[in-house]
């Protein structure tokens, strides 16, 4: 990696956007990069907008503020598309991944694209069908780490089976996983 990756994730509250940030970053930390992860939001509340940002890198990351300019957009809900300019500052080149069950060429225009590659993901369809919860940071983690190859699926699976089993249990870890994996293997991309 040449130079800083920044991320910015759209989601509302309670859609795991916040855990996704931190996992990410510390599954990148234990591969030897260098990461960060933080959620940025007003009164925390249900159904709320929020942002979460990642930065990576081969060396030391310096700056402590949001993501303005990021290289990839993750839109943990595509209701945010139309009350908000969430592709606002990507990155010529940069990705855009959507939890949609659209195919990417139409949220492409949706999302007023003319440059860069657009993925989706029926994330939130995964995850009431792995986990029984219409929760989809996992799924979306699995789908960004095909999209941009910073990190092996089963890296991440373990340390999620690692940080979560005693909170979640054995059965919804299991579910978590099995929803990264297939939105590894389900994403759909539009260059």
């Amino acid at each position: 990696m040449s130079e800083m990756l920044e991320i910015r994730w759209h989601g509302r509250g309670g859609q795991g956007g916040k855990t996704a940030v931190f996992m990410l970053a510390e599954s990148l930390v234990e591969q030897g990069k260098y990461a960060q992860g933080f959620p940025d939001y007003g009164p925390e509340r249900m159904g709320a907008p929020v942002r979460g940002y990642n930065r990576v890198s081969d060396e030391p990351v310096r700056l402590h503020c949001g993501v303005n300019s990021p290289g990839i957009v993750v839109v943990l809900d595509a209701t945010l598309i139309a009350g908000s300019d969430v592709v606002s500052g990507l990155k010529p080149g940069g990705k855009v991944l959507v939890n949609s069950s659209k195919p990417p060429e139409e949220m492409r225009k949706i999302l007023g694209l003319k440059d860069g590659s657009v993925y989706t993901v029926d994330a939130t369809g995964i995850a009431l069908e792995e986990i029984g919860r219409p929760i989809p940071n996992s799924p979306m983690i699995g789908a960004l780490l095909k999209v941009t190859d910073l990190a092996e699926i089963d890296s991440l699976a373990r340390l999620v089976g690692k940080k979560f089993e005693a909170k979640l249990g054995a059965k919804a870890v299991e579910g978590n996983i099995k929803a990264m994996k297939r939105a590894y293997e389900e994403v759909r991309g539009n260059q």
